[in-house]
């Protein structure tokens, strides 16, 4: 529908609906009227604006109360004329921003809001919008005259008061809105006034009188409740910023106030003019400063980016307009701006970029161009003297700030002090070359990054993965199971993050040789400061390399820097005296575990047996007082000291050991593979501690082991191994000479076994024949050091050499067993049955058909050439030697003293056995001499060991089979049999607690063996009845639950090697049927079993029957 555009036509289209109105007041009316408005064009509106809008003030002036309704109604219709036309009258302009005042006002309290509704609040705030918007420029500065200053400071209160005190969001958006369009700031789309240079003074002069109000309130707004929406924060911040740059801009404070008369009809409005004098500036930039730092602590770390993108804008408008009139709020403003460069928002990062850049250059233009001739103290001093003393000042009160905010604070002033040093760029290293700077910042970090070493967990844990999970982890693995640093001061890991970054940049922009030499000084002179130096020395040579350090911020000088200022020979020598103090003797060998007898630390040694362990000896006659305690010789008498090591000096050695292990790793990210001519003096320290008994340090080295092989550029810690296996078995073998010197010998060549191929065995051959010659001399002294070195030897050739003998005859057992039992013919059965009754009792032995006999094919695991060729013994393989050597030493050490060499000595047998299985012409023999000792083990020791040897003898019996059957028939089975029958009714009657004895542990352990060691063996009758016998109780509901499954895996088992037997025995205990004989001429089947009621073990009973012999049919019936 066309809208009217004739005035005469659209007069006489409005005129009934405005007298109407202007008669009878009502809603109804209203809308009627605001319904023909939007039926006028604009142009035609604008000419009878004066005339519609009469109505709809005149019901405004009506005396007595009013419907919120009919008001609101108002407001909106007016609203409609005023965003559509301009207001060119002055008086339109002053009766129109009275009247909707007194609208929002309490009619009893006009400096109140009044209590009317939420909507017509809105309303009313929309339409005042409407007409600051609607209004010519020369009528809109007529606002500022001095007589308009009491109805102007009532307008303003009264939007103060909505924006702080309604609850609702929307009004108080609305409100500040109308407060900004006041202060020329309005941010919307439409146009806007733009005042003259004369006009914007005088605004200025008239807004002072309400600056302290205004900033006061609004302040209050911003750092008011959360839950007002980052909305309202955003808008007061504008409005903040925009009263304050309007009335302290430095080109209006510059020019010269032109000398006004005072108006004599002013009266007592003389009062309340401001004149901004120097001495009125400078006390209101005080004032504006406390308020600035309050508003800076609540936004600057706010949780909606636009809170913080507004912060930033703020900043930069001040900074831009009122550097210098508002000289005490530089600090802040700047502080502002430094702490937002670090935001994780990018849109927030990038504006603070910007801001910052047009502030540095500015300044720096500004201090050139001043030359010290103006007299303004603010012109004399440089904006990097500015950042250097904000720097110095947050450096000095750091530690204390960390100690008393919380981590949202926290992280804002790390943000602010890594903000400082971006900003500072380049310049950084001339701040550092002032000894009070570097000590200050130094000190700083020194506190904050103080860790917390009381857990006593970490002390405690050992390294117990095993040794081949240890050699196939990934990098991810290690860096998973990383354990975290925890700190005095802080919990959050961002703030770790800013701390990382404030090092990296330091060491990005200073002087790298300045930065080590200082830190080390710290490193060395207490060992209070000592992790936290190594903590901060790590990164500086993480960002002197360039490595995780922002480098888009362009600094003070305009220009991005490309890389950092130390080349790469500074690099290799910074990293060259830091290591070198790192593996020196009083920082490397450090205490990680109380020190005992030799015993109980050989014991101790032991409790983690797939793992290598520590061990350490040196001379501690001369210690710096302020180092680190070392670790005893163990044939020496003990250190006073290491009697009085606490959970937390052992903690911290742990964690001094992981950070430098750490600073290690970081070295050789740093060089990449410029790194590899100082492996040989990095690498075998590292080694050392990756055989570390400690878990934390263990797990540390073997993260460097992985970090220093991708940034040498080798694949994997293998490859790292292998490669520079020459000299560090030089080492070793040098090493294991002075044994009593160098106790860390044994431990690399463990690591190395575990982390190589069999690419490295022929390379240490030589070292094994040293370490067996070295076992031999003092077995009571070292046996337990070698021990742990001997089994990783032998997990490696397990790995490097798997048997396939054993899979392959294991294969195909039980296929053969089931074949059996598929295809059944009693006829046939019987008829073989006759014939073996016969030839038992010697008949028909001379008839037997010959044909029977077969020539077995040889097996995999035979070699044809020896069937034909002459007999003569090959050589053996280097690893079977090699496993032969060991296992004759282990044979004399499963008589020693100690407990745990003895079930060290035994996992070894263990691998032993896997090795040789594959040649059974070297195992059998070594099976028979073995035998004796491992006997004893099984018979006549702790319990703890006759598990761990009845695991050898497990291994013994798949792979010798046949051979131990005498033996183990017995001289073993009758013992474990007797053994099982004495602990079935103890087991019975046991609590709870029992399952955690080691009684428990010997019963379950000989069930879950016991069944497939009787089915290698292939035993007798008589063998298995005794084997049945004895694990008939267990079969037992009132057994433990795992004890009655590992008694079912024995019938299980034993059923494959004599089915028919142990059905009978079952039966006898329980039969769930009676069986009718298929012929009359046969007998009825009797068993015990039959009617007999349920009782204990009847339920795993009809298990075992069920599952082995198919009875779901006939228990069905």
């Amino acid at each position: 529908m066309a809208q009217i555009s004739d005035p005469k036509i659209a007069f006489a289209y409005l005129r009934p609906a405005c007298v109407l109105l202007t008669r009878q007041p009502s809603v109804t009316n209203v809308e009627t009227l605001s319904g023909q408005l939007k039926e006028v064009n604009d142009a035609t509106l604008q000419q009878l604006q004066e005339y519609v809008l009469f109505p709809l003030r005149f019901v405004l002036k009506v005396p007595g109360p009013k419907k919120d309704k009919l008001v609101q109604a108002v407001a909106e219709a007016m609203c409609h004329v005023l965003e559509n036309t301009c207001v060119q009258s002055w008086q339109t302009l002053h009766d129109l921003l009275s009247e909707l005042c007194l609208c929002l006002s309490s009619p009893t309290d006009p400096g109140k809001p009044a209590d009317s509704s939420e909507e017509l609040k809105l309303s009313v705030l929309r339409c005042l919008d409407a007409l600051l918007h609607a209004a010519y420029g020369d009528i809109f500065v007529r606002l500022f005259e001095p007589a308009m200053l009491p109805g102007l400071g009532a307008a303003i209160s009264l939007l103060l008061a909505l924006g702080e005190k309604v609850k609702s969001r929307d009004i108080q958006a609305a409100a500040l809105k109308c407060l900004q369009a006041l202060t020329l700031q309005c941010d919307c789309t439409q146009d806007h006034v733009v005042p003259s240079a004369e006009e914007q003074r005088a605004i200025g002069s008239t807004m002072a009188s309400f600056l302290p109000g205004i900033t006061t309130a609004v302040a209050r707004i911003i750092t008011g409740d959360l839950r007002q929406g980052h909305a309202v924060t955003v808008r007061a911040i504008k409005v903040w910023c925009s009263a304050v740059g309007l009335v302290m801009e430095d080109a209006q404070l510059e020019a010269s106030e032109p000398s006004k008369t005072l108006l004599p009809d002013l009266g007592r409005v003389s009062q309340l003019v401001v004149h901004r004098q120097p001495h009125w500036v400078k006390s209101t930039a005080g004032k504006l400063s406390v308020l600035l730092k309050k508003i800076v602590s609540c936004t600057s770390a706010h949780r909606h980016w636009r809170v913080r993108l507004g912060m930033v804008e703020l900043a930069d408008y001040l900074l831009a307009r009122c550097s210098r009139s508002l000289g005490e709020c530089v600090g802040p403003l700047l502080e502002a701006l430094v702490g937002a460069i670090n935001d994780e928002e990018p849109r927030v990062r990038e504006r603070c970029e910007v801001a910052l850049r047009e502030v540095s250059q500015k300044n720096q233009s500004s201090s050139r161009s001043s030359g010290g001739g103006d007299g303004t103290s603010e012109s004399s001093s440089t904006f990097t003297d500015v950042l250097s003393e904000n720097l110095h000042s947050l450096a000095t009160s750091l530690p204390r700030l960390m100690r008393t905010s919380d981590d949202q604070q926290k992280l804002f002033v790390l943000n602010v002090f890594l903000g400082y040093l971006k900003v500072l760029g380049p310049l950084v290293s001339v701040v550092l070359n002032s000894a009070a700077h570097l000590e200050r910042i130094s000190k700083a970090l020194m506190q904050v990054l103080e860790l917390d070493v009381m857990d006593v967990c970490i002390v405690e844990e050992r390294s117990r993965s095993s040794a081949v999970e240890t050699g196939s982890a990934s990098p991810d693995c290690y860096a998973a199971h990383v354990q975290r640093k925890h700190f005095l001061y802080f919990t959050d890991d961002k703030i770790l993050s800013v701390l990382t970054e404030i090092c990296r940049t330091v060491g990005y922009y200073g002087n790298i040789y300045l930065l080590t030499d200082h830190f080390l000084d710290l490193y060395c002179q207490s060992s209070a400061y000592r992790k936290q130096a190594a903590m901060v020395l790590n990164e500086i040579v993480r960002g002197a390399a360039g490595i995780g350090v922002a480098t888009e911020s362009r600094g003070l000088e305009g220009v991005g820097r490309a890389h950092s200022s130390a080349t790469k020979e500074d690099l290799v020598a910074a990293v060259e005296s830091v290591m070198e103090e790192y593996t020196s003797l009083n920082n490397w060998h450090l205490i990680t575990v109380t020190e005992e007898t030799d015993r109980d630390r050989q014991d101790q040694q032991l409790l983690s047996p797939p793992s290598p362990f520590s061990i350490s000896n040196t001379d501690v006659g001369n210690i710096n007082p302020n180092s680190l305690q070392v670790v005893p010789s163990s044939s020496g008498s003990p250190s006073p000291s290491s009697s009085t090591s606490t959970i937390h000096q052992l903690n911290s050695n742990i964690w001094q050991l992981c950070i430098q292990l750490e600073g290690i790793a970081c070295f050789s990210q740093a060089l990449g593979r410029d790194f590899r001519p100082l492996l040989m003096t990095s690498l075998y320290p590292v080694l050392e501690k990756a055989g570390e008994e400690t878990l934390l340090v263990s797990q540390a080295a073997l993260g460097s082991m992985w970090d220093i092989s991708e940034a040498c550029g080798y694949p994997s810690p293998k490859e790292l191994i292998n490669e520079n296996s020459d000299y560090l078995l030089n080492d070793i073998s040098l090493n294991l000479q002075r044994l009593h010197q160098h106790p860390q010998a044994p431990r690399v060549l463990t690591v190395m076994l575990t982390h190589s191929d069999c690419s490295l065995l022929p390379l240490v051959g030589d070292i094994v024949q040293d370490v067996l010659m070295a076992l031999d001399l003092s077995y009571d002294h070292t046996a337990a050091l070698f021990c742990s070195v001997l089994h990783a030897l032998m997990q490696a050739l397990v790995r490097w050499f798997p048997s396939s003998c054993k899979r392959a005859d294991e294969s195909g057992r039980p296929q053969q067993t089931s074949a059996e039992q598929e295809v059944f013919n009693i006829r046939q059965f019987l008829l073989d049955y006759r014939k073996e009754k016969e030839l038992a009792e010697g008949i028909g032995i001379e008839e037997d058909d010959t044909e029977d006999l077969e020539i077995p094919p040889p097996t995999e695991c035979e070699d044809v050439d020896d069937i034909v060729g002459p007999d003569v013994k090959a050589e053996l393989p280097s690893h079977l030697n090699i496993t032969k050597d060991v296992m004759e030493r282990c044979i004399h050490l499963l008589s020693n003293p100690g407990l745990r060499v003895r079930l060290k000595v035994l996992d070894v047998l263990e691998l032993c056995v896997c090795v040789l299985s594959e040649k059974e012409d070297e195992l059998l023999p070594m099976a028979h001499r073995c035998w004796p000792a491992l006997l004893q083990r099984l018979t006549a020791d702790e319990p703890l060991a006759v598990l761990r040897a009845f695991r050898v003898l497990c291994t013994l019996g798949e792979t010798c089979g046949d051979f131990l059957r005498r033996r183990v028939s017995k001289e073993v089975l009758p013992r474990l049999s007797s053994s099982l029958a004495r602990q079935a009714p103890v087991s019975a009657k046991a609590g709870p607690v029992y399952p955690h004895t080691v009684a428990y542990k010997l019963q379950l352990a000989v069930l879950q063996g016991l069944g497939s060691l009787c089915q290698r063996l292939d035993l007798g009758e008589a063998d298995l009845d005794a084997v049945c016998e004895a694990c008939l109780p267990y079969l037992s509901c009132r057994q433990p639950i795992r004890l009655q499954e590992a008694c079912l895996s024995v019938f299980r088992h034993l059923i494959q090697v004599d089915a028919d037997a142990l059905w009978f025995t079952l039966n006898e205990l329980h039969c769930p049927s009676s069986y009718e004989p298929p012929h009359p001429d046969l007998l009825p089947v009797q068993l015990s079993g039959m009617g007999r009621p349920r009782d204990e073990c009847s339920d795993n009973v009809l298990r075992l029957l069920r599952e082995e012999y198919d009875h779901d049919r006939r228990i069905g019936q």
